[in-house]
């Protein structure tokens, strides 16, 4: 959309008086550019904001969006910036919106099993706090330490755990918003069934800050597993390690909190940046971990000795239990790494949530095997097995030249996107769209659903202002 108007100094005053001088940064590229970009990293997809204004309640949000909508400025709303999907950069410049300095919990309901946060809360020292009351947010994602729990409502972000209890959206039961245009609305609450007109809040999570900008968040707490034990299978091939995935639920009707995968490639990569010996994998084409908690720690080992039983009878080369911290870093460790281990190998890469039916990951595995030689990159695959969301991650030959891998890349993508739709997927389970991704959606959803979407961020900002260029253009 044209007619975007540049900050001027008179804006930059009005916005000193709304959140004081020392809240906004400007003339600064040093200080701002950490708010240029998130943590994806290629530079390309960054931008400098013309103005970063740090707000510290749900007043000066209301009146900076009321001021960008007079002026017709665009305002990015911005976490921690650990998204990995461009979301939270300020593609067309205008206002930065942070909302690092809102990071109150305000309330802790032990009676209604809710809290009330503001979205600059760390999800990690969210779940540490309630933890002292025996509870915790269970719809949390894997980057937990350095996440704050409004990037994780925008994106409705996942994790490593969402087989049994789901990602962020099963958890948010309320939401202070404000609008595109500047109106505070408060959408649900402390209710545990509420059919009151449409489901707003539903609408705004996931919804990457297009649509509003969460200045409370209402979240549904759980009573705090008294016991976890992981265990790690490993099978010679992926199919026959996907083919136990199922059987779990089904057979032994076991739900676990998670259920990890990797290829071999990420396995024998992971272990030589880490310096672990590799004889023990040497056999194995894919590795499983598995995660199960529950109250009673009996209860969860038999059920864990169980699965192994299950992995062994189809095929697993072997199983290990952990039930202790030492145990459980030695199986988790090389999952871990995997991202790291690459980047040793080649910084420059795209890191990719796409996400398949469980049962056709077996598929997907040669079809990446085949995009990769086909373009001449690296990929490898780790992820949620339990979910079907996948890491396929595309990494540029230290070899190639930058010129190369930018001609590149785009074609790889969509060959991917292309496949994995094939195969009943689509292009992100966890990430988000953001402007990294809005070239492929069409690829993934058809005119009638992207001309549905684009109603409604009409309906809600008619000016287009909040958080503009990502998911998808305006006309």
């Amino acid at each position: 959309m044209k007619g975007y108007q540049k900050v001027s100094r008179e804006v930059i005053d009005e916005l000193k008086q709304i959140v004081g001088e020392e809240h906004v940064l400007l003339d600064d590229p040093e200080r701002m550019e950490m708010y240029s970009h998130d943590e994806v990293a290629d530079k390309d997809y960054a931008h400098m904001p013309e103005v970063v204004v740090r707000a510290g309640s749900t007043e000066d949000v209301s009146r900076i969006v009321k001021l960008a909508n007079r002026e017709m400025i665009p305002v990015t709303p911005r976490g921690a910036g650990s998204g990995l999907s461009g979301g939270a950069v300020p593609a067309l410049g205008g206002i930065l919106l942070s909302t690092e300095r809102m990071n109150r919990i305000l309330e802790i309901d032990k009676e209604n099993l809710i809290a009330v946060l503001e979205p600059g809360v760390i999800t990690n020292e969210f779940n540490n706090e309630v933890q002292n009351d025996g509870l915790f947010f269970a719809g949390y994602p894997m980057s937990l330490e350095v996440c704050y729990i409004g990037g994780n409502v925008a994106e409705n972000a996942g994790g490593g755990r969402a087989i049994k209890y789901g990602v962020t959206g099963r958890y948010i039961l309320g939401l202070e918003v404000v609008l595109p245009t500047g109106e505070v609305a408060t959408f649900g609450g402390k209710l545990a069934k509420d059919v009151t007109g449409y489901n707003m809040v539903q609408l705004m999570v996931g919804s990457e800050g297009t649509l509003g900008i969460f200045t409370k968040i209402y979240v549904k707490l759980l009573p705090l597993p008294k016991a976890k034990i992981d265990m790690m299978a490993l099978f010679e091939d992926v199919q026959a390690a996907i083919d136990v995935v199922p059987l779990i639920m089904t057979e032994m009707r076991i739900i676990p909190t998670g259920i990890e995968f990797m290829d071999r490639l990420s396995l024998e990569t992971s272990c030589e940046f880490l310096g672990e010996k590799k004889e023990k994998y040497k056999n194995a084409g894919a590795f499983l971990i598995i995660e199960l908690d529950g109250n009673e720690m009996e209860s969860v080992r038999n059920q864990c000795l169980d699965i192994g039983d299950l992995c062994l009878d189809h095929g697993a080369i072997d199983a290990f239990v952990a039930e202790g911290p030492a145990d459980q870093e030695k199986i988790w460790k090389v999952r871990r790494h995997v991202a790291e281990a690459f980047k040793a190998i080649s910084p420059v890469q795209s890191l990719e949530d796409i996400v398949v039916p469980v049962s056709r990951i077996p598929a997907l595995i040669p079809e990446l095997q085949r995009i990769s030689e086909t373009f001449g990159v690296i990929i490898p695959c780790y992820g949620h097995a339990g979910d079907g969301n996948l890491h396929a991650t595309i990494v540029k030959r230290p070899e190639d030249t930058m010129e190369h891998w930018k001609e590149l890349l785009p074609r790889v993508l969509e060959e991917l996107y292309k496949t994995t739709r094939q195969l009943g997927g689509t292009i992100s389970g966890e990430h988000g769209i953001g402007h990294k991704r809005k070239p492929y959606l069409p690829l993934v959803l058809d005119a009638a659903e992207i001309e549905a979407m684009k109603s409604i961020k009409r309906a809600l900002d008619p000016h287009n202002v909040l958080n503009p260029g990502k998911i998808f253009d305006m006309d």
